[in-house]
């Protein structure tokens, strides 16, 4: 493991049941790296995510955000320290923006930006709500802090929900399909401030069906299928000369205007 890998995941599976969702995965993210995962749907990639932010519990495996190491065994998390206790740890250091945007509805946006570091980090108002403006400042948003979600678009409401993870001043950001739930003409708004994070050396691990995202942002992307990481490399390599089938088809289909 090189010295400035953030984010390391080791031999992880996962089963829902006699469903094998993810098959001895393993990955590293390094620091300021930005990591897009494509593939079908079903190959695994958001199931990988949500066990990152022990959203799910993985089966058997590790995990390591900034230095918080976790590790299954098939019969829970084997570890002496308290199981809550890491797993706070791990959601301390990664940001989370998901398909749908998860607002509460009855809270402005700056309310709802502000839920973080009020309820988990302790924080006071004041210092909070500076916390809260800044970021949403960030992500072209601070004019509709003292709007509701209901007076928001579905990319807008997208933007809070990023200004939301940010406010939690996170190592990594992981991004689940962020612009799956847009209609074509708002997607662009939020894949620009995605690139603008990048831009400021934002580490980030992106699940996306937006090829041209992963194209001209990533450094490297990562392609799975069956639960497997079949592939993976600088996107010049993986999209212009995929060595898996499986790859091949993927690309083929988004160079026919089967996928953005």
């Amino acid at each position: 493991m090189s010295a400035d890998t953030i984010v390391r995941v080791s031999d992880l599976h996962k089963w829902f049941g006699m469903l094998h969702v993810l098959r001895s995965v393993s990955l590293e993210v390094r620091l300021r790296e930005v990591v897009c995962i494509i593939g079908r749907s079903g190959s695994g990639k958001s199931t990988l995510l949500r066990c990152i932010n022990f959203l799910e519990e993985p089966s058997h495996g590790m995990i390591e955000v900034d230095k918080v190491k976790v590790e299954t065994n098939g019969k829970g998390i084997s570890t002496k320290k308290n199981h809550r206790q890491l797993i706070h740890d791990i959601r301390l250091q990664t940001g989370m923006v998901f398909q749908e945007f998860n607002l509460f509805p009855h809270r402005t946006a700056l309310e709802n930006v502000m839920e973080g570091p009020i309820t988990v980090k302790g924080m006071n108002k004041a210092d909070a709500v500076r916390i809260a403006e800044f970021n949403l400042d960030r992500v072209g948003m601070l004019f509709k802090k003292d709007e509701y979600p209901l007076r928001l678009s579905g990319g807008q409401k997208q933007r809070v929900a990023i200004a939301r993870a940010l406010a939690m001043e996170p190592k990594v950001m992981l991004f689940d399909e962020p612009t799956s739930a847009l209609d074509p003409e708002l997607i662009g708004e939020v894949l620009n401030v995605m690139k603008n994070l990048a831009k400021e050396g934002m580490t980030m691990l992106v699940v996306t069906h937006e090829m041209g995202f992963a194209r001209e942002v990533a450094d490297r992307v990562v392609v799975m299928a069956d639960g497997e990481i079949i592939e993976q490399g600088v996107p010049a390599d993986v999209f212009n000369s995929p060595q898996d089938a499986r790859t091949q088809a993927l690309i083929e289909r988004y160079h026919s205007g089967g996928a953005r």
